[in-house]
């Protein structure tokens, strides 16, 4: 639920300054929060602060109101997410004699804080981006959940120090226009999305999940430490069976805690593994006919409703389908584009806006399968890396070459898809002989050396991925357990999560997922490699767990993920817009591109003589939204 704001000036103000800057914070995020919101300010001799919220009601809708203030008044907090486990916190508190004004998770928060200050965050299993001012240390805390599953940006710019849910509430309130971050601008330009502690401004960063920071009032200084420990994974010698009766366990009570709500809940059901495991779940554990969507295709190719009907049917749920065609994608491009603030190119955002925005006529909390992929090894990309391994061990370096060069010709495509032809293109591209491949592999637009043909000298960056590889002390990845490791604190904190978040709360939608629970990951971070994958086998223990629930080899069909015929659109109706984007006189004034390289890229998509969707599609998504930041009028 919710969106916040927040404001440190480091200099005498007032009160109605403070709400005044808090008020506009808040009106560009309503659609986080329509049914409520608060502000606090305290402007003092020598600094002021203030927090703010939009409120979406879910739990406690009569008394829940923020912020929320401690018996004394010393200490105030706000709140966006949902804190799973806050009805044991709260018991555990009331023991000890601590009573409570509201029946909400927010008060549970403080309440705890008040007892254990900051080590009190560790206890929290939820989804959450939070503020605490603390009056009597002089003090203003920022936390934000461990896998990062709602946003947090923060910047500090001459006297003030601000805070909030989403970009556009923090650069709204500055003199001007940041400077583009040029780290940023390569890692979107790799990756499709720029994640944390980056944004693609200069100046603002995002806090980094699983991290607090602490503002000190007095120095006005700060610094960011980790809530929770995160060991190294160590496989340990458990029997399969009893991993797979805890990970049964485990998905089963974390389904139960996210499926806590005050208003309608439902699941997001496409059919596939993880969202028919929560699904089914969640008609275990309900007392109520569960509610269930999902998103079908007019184009037979992209349809797979025979699937989710199929789990209604087993589960016996109140099932609403939606079938849309590529217009209804179409014309939503620029409203979801916009609104993520920074450049954000992938195509399933589109399709996952719609369903949201479906579904939000029905319920308003949404349970996803997000995050059973990376917590349980799903993805095609961590089999493909055991055949990098596997392809190096054979085939000399010095004959890759020519088989990659011989393959990009054989294997060209002309079409918008993700086929064979372009997978196996991708893969030869991909195969790195010095422990590098799984970081080309999740660079889903260009690769290094494409990056470096198609940006100017002056601002391309060649150590892009050197920080994450310094804080998960590994500078090769060459197993399951290190790409999963990098999947949790870049493709999963950059890309899923963002993409889940700003789509369906710009609907007034909130969506949980189950599978990112640090009880689960953590389960899964001790369990040897080939119970997650046996041979191709993906997500193995989970199936298992589960697959006496479901028809046989259910569990084991194929299924295709969101995406949206972007290539085709930039030949159409996007066409006009994009080649205004490639004009001369505009790239020279942007001093970013390679004029003689990004120009024939695209015409030559434009005229099927290459495809190059995804390289195009993120060039399109990045000259959108430096049009609408820095040229809109």
């Amino acid at each position: 639920m919710c969106g916040i704001n927040g404001i440190i000036v480091k200099q005498n103000t007032s009160n109605e300054g403070i709400s005044k800057t808090l008020n506009r914070m808040n009106d560009l995020i309503v659609h986080r929060g329509p049914d409520d919101d608060g502000t606090f300010a305290q402007a003092k001799d020598v600094y002021g602060v203030g927090m703010a919220m939009r409120r979406l009601s879910i739990i406690d809708l009569t008394s829940g109101q923020q912020p929320i203030y401690s018996d004394d008044k010393k200490i105030v907090i706000t709140f966006n997410g949902e804190i799973y486990n806050y009805r044991e916190l709260r018991a555990e508190l009331e023991a000890q004699d601590i009573s409570f004004k509201t029946t909400s998770d927010t008060e549970v928060i403080l309440k705890l804080y008040e007892k254990e200050g900051p080590t009190s965050f560790s206890k929290l299993d939820g989804m959450f981006a939070f503020s605490i001012y603390d009056e009597q240390l002089n003090k203003v805390f920022i936390a934000r959940d461990f896998f990062g599953e709602k946003p947090l940006y923060y910047t500090m710019l001459n006297n003030r120090f601000l805070w909030a849910s989403e970009l556009k509430s923090i650069v709204n309130e500055l003199d001007q226009k940041p400077r583009i971050s040029t780290r940023g601008l390569n890692l979107f330009l790799r990756l499709t999305y720029v994640p944390a502690p980056h944004t693609i401004y200069e100046g603002i960063h995002k806090l980094e999940a699983n991290r607090f920071l602490e503002y000190d009032l007095s120095s006005h200084t700060f610094k960011i430490a980790p809530i929770n420990d995160e060991p190294k994974p160590r496989p340990q010698n458990i029997p399969f069976e009893e991993a797979k009766r805890q990970v049964k366990d485990i998905v089963t009570k974390s389904v139960e805690s996210r499926s806590v709500s005050d208003v309608p809940l439902g699941t997001f059901l496409s059919g596939g593994v993880d969202s028919s495991i929560v699904s089914l779940c969640l008609s275990q554990v309900s007392s109520k006919k569960v509610e269930t969507f999902s998103i079908g295709f007019k184009k037979a190719s992209f349809d797979e409703t025979d699937k989710s009907q199929l789990v209604a049917k087993l589960i016996n749920s109140n099932h609403h389908e939606f079938i849309i065609d590529e217009d209804d994608l179409k014309h939503n491009i620029h409203e979801i584009l916009v609104n993520f603030d920074e450049p954000f190119s992938d195509t399933a955002a589109l399709p996952t806006y719609l369903v949201s925005k479906k579904t939000r006529e029905h319920v308003t909390v949404a349970l996803t399968g997000d995050g059973g992929d990376e917590v349980f090894g799903g993805y095609n990309k961590y089999y493909v890396g055991k055949m990098n391994s596997r392809y190096t061990n054979i085939v000399p370096k010095v004959l890759h070459k020519t088989i990659r060069n011989l393959a990009n010709s054989i294997f060209a495509t002309k079409d918008d898809n993700r086929g064979r032809r372009f997978q196996i293109r991708k893969l030869l591209n991909s195969i790195d002989y010095d422990g590098q491949f799984f970081w080309n592999i999740v660079s889903l637009a260009n690769t290094e050396k494409q990056l470096s043909e198609i940006l100017l000298p002056e601002v391309m960056h060649s150590d892009l991925f050197d920080e994450y590889k310094q804080k998960l002390h590994l500078n090769k990845a060459t197993s399951l357990t290190d790409f999963r490791q990098i999947d949790k604190i870049i493709s999963l904190e950059g890309g899923m999560l963002p993409k889940v978040d700003r789509t369906s709360m710009l609907n007034s939608l909130e969506c949980r997922a189950p599978f990112l629970n640090r009880e689960l990951w953590e389960l899964t971070n001790t369990l040897p490699e080939d119970y997650l994958m046996k041979g191709w086998n993906k997500k193995y223990i989970l199936k298992e767990a589960f697959k006496d629930q479901f028809p046989d080899q259910f569990l084991e069909k194929s299924k295709s993920g969101f995406g949206s015929p972007v290539g085709d659109w930039l030949r159409s109706s996007l066409r006009k817009e994009l080649e205004s984007y490639i004009e001369t006189k505009f790239l020279k004034s942007q001093k970013l591109f390679n004029i003689d390289t990004i120009v024939p890229l695209v015409k030559n998509h434009l005229s099927r003589k290459q495809d190059n969707t995804f390289r195009v599609w993120a060039f399109y998504c990045f000259q959108k939204w430096y049009t609408h930041n820095y040229l809109k009028i």
